[in-house]
């Protein structure tokens, strides 16, 4: 059985594949860190975190610690939650180098593949 959060990662990474990104899931039990985004992932040079909910899943405060120190680092923070976005949402998010954990965009840079 496919929970609503695999579900929602499987379009995430329908969406990274389709862009030609490099990504992962972290391993975060024992020896991981805690509070890791879902996916990680690189495109075009740009470090990518992307912590995926389902319905009205909330982010804990150490995943909300873990994007805060991603974008401070200077990378992409996105909180991708179905239904209030969309595969075409995170898609045009990712093209454009931009995040969104906290509800506003952040970033800038663009990506070419359509």
């Amino acid at each position: 059985m496919t929970t609503p959060e695999k579900k929602v990662k499987g379009n995430v990474v329908a969406v990274l594949k389709a862009l030609d990104a490099y990504y992962f899931f972290p391993a975060t039990g024992g020896y991981g860190r805690s509070g890791v985004p879902d996916v990680v992932a690189c495109l075009d040079g740009q470090f990518i975190g992307i912590e995926c909910k389902a319905g009205s899943g909330k982010t804990t405060p150490l995943q909300e610690r873990e994007l805060q120190a991603i974008e401070d680092a200077g990378g992409i923070a996105i909180l991708y939650s179905e239904p209030t976005m969309s595969k075409q949402d995170l898609k045009e998010l990712l093209q454009r180098g931009e995040g969104n954990w906290q509800g506003v965009v952040s970033g800038g840079r663009q990506h070419e593949k359509s």
